[in-house]
């Protein structure tokens, strides 16, 4: 999809004194008399404002939950337990059940790559032992060592599972993942033998994402932190932040050249609510001039001895004053000119 400017120019006439295209785009009046004459005549009127003036380019997005990650079995087994499609998953509950014991979600950054029993050091033991504390199973010190302390703890929290109090941990009973996940979809069902690398279920974050795809030729707009606004599917703007950028490249088909898109992730600063996936607009930053005088693009006036001008309103009276253009967006227009301060008014054709 191609971007949607909300200036109301075409796309061409977003830089700082490009107004050459704004006598065709917006049909300017021409000014009748020369800048500093006055005359009498009622007109509708509006404010110059100083204010910030942001030019943002759209395109269309998805809302969902970001990337989906892929849960496999560590095990040979019968599947007895799944959980439901966007179930919400937390520390210490079960992502599946395997021969009717659970393999449990905990938080972490390493995945359980080795057996943890007594006489065990590193980081993966600490990881392990901040999930027992969190879930109340005390009596050892947060370390990087796997002591008799530690597998007392383990022992109990097995017991709890209904799992073989062996106080070992082997890799297949646990799963770790940032924080707690959400179902997306399940890729087996109960009944179903599998074996160790065996898909079991796709999982996401719980926190609603905003994603875009854009062209090469947008990649100003993507930067991380950027702020941007949000339409979602029932009209509602919210704020958002970039969150992540990613390029992608695609192979050519049939000889073609290979194309590469940027992969834009969004956050939500406020909560949003989705049930799946659903269209959203994305309103980019394109240009922005803060502290600047602005008047409706609708009061610009095209003169006859070149360039443009607005009509200030004095009272009953007015007077053309010559302005310098410069970012149009959101139906205003940046302004500069001699005497132009904020509060004073200018004419706006009805």
């Amino acid at each position: 999809m191609g971007a949607r400017r909300t200036a109301s120019v075409v796309t061409g006439v977003v830089a700082v004194g490009a107004v050459a295209a704004a006598i065709t785009v917006f049909n300017l009046p021409e000014a009748q008399d020369s800048p500093g004459s006055a005359d009498s005549t009622p007109v509708s009127t509006a404010d110059i404002t100083r204010q910030t003036l942001t030019d943002r380019e759209r395109h269309d997005g998805t809302l969902a939950h970001g990337d989906t990650t892929t849960i496999s079995s560590r095990a040979d087994g019968t599947v007895t337990g799944l959980p439901a499609e966007g179930a919400t998953v937390t520390r210490g509950k079960a992502l599946f059940h395997l021969d009717n014991t659970p393999v449990t979600l905990l938080y972490g950054p390493l995945p359980a790559y080795r057996p943890l029993s007594t006489g065990v050091k590193g980081a993966d033991v600490k990881q392990l032992e901040d999930n027992l504390w969190t879930l109340g199973y005390r009596g050892f010190t947060v370390d990087e060592t796997y002591n008799s302390a530690t597998a007392a703890a383990v022992r109990h929290w097995q017991k709890d599972l209904g799992l073989t109090q062996t106080g070992t941990v082997d890799p297949s009973q646990v799963v770790y993942a940032a924080g707690e996940v959400r179902v997306d979809s399940l890729s087996t069902q109960v009944g179903t033998v599998i074996g160790p690398g065996a898909a079991v279920e796709r999982v996401t974050g719980t926190s609603p994402l905003a994603t875009v795809g854009l062209e090469m030729s947008s990649a100003r707009l993507a930067k991380v932190g950027a702020a941007v606004q949000v339409t979602l599917p029932d009209g509602t703007v919210v704020p958002g932040e970039i969150s992540k950028v990613t390029m992608v490249v695609s192979p050519g088909e049939n000889g073609a050249a290979a194309t590469t898109r940027i992969h834009v992730t969004i956050r939500f600063v406020a909560a949003v609510q989705s049930a799946g996936a659903a269209a959203v607009t994305v309103a980019f930053t394109a240009g922005e001039r803060p502290d600047v005088l602005a008047v409706p693009v609708a009061a610009l006036l095209a003169l006859a001895e070149g360039g443009y001008g607005v009509r200030v309103v004095d009272a009953t009276t007015t007077r053309i004053v010559a302005v310098e253009t410069g970012l149009f967006a959101d139906g205003k227009v940046e302004i500069t000119g001699t005497g132009l301060q904020a509060g004073m008014k200018v004419a706006v054709p009805a």
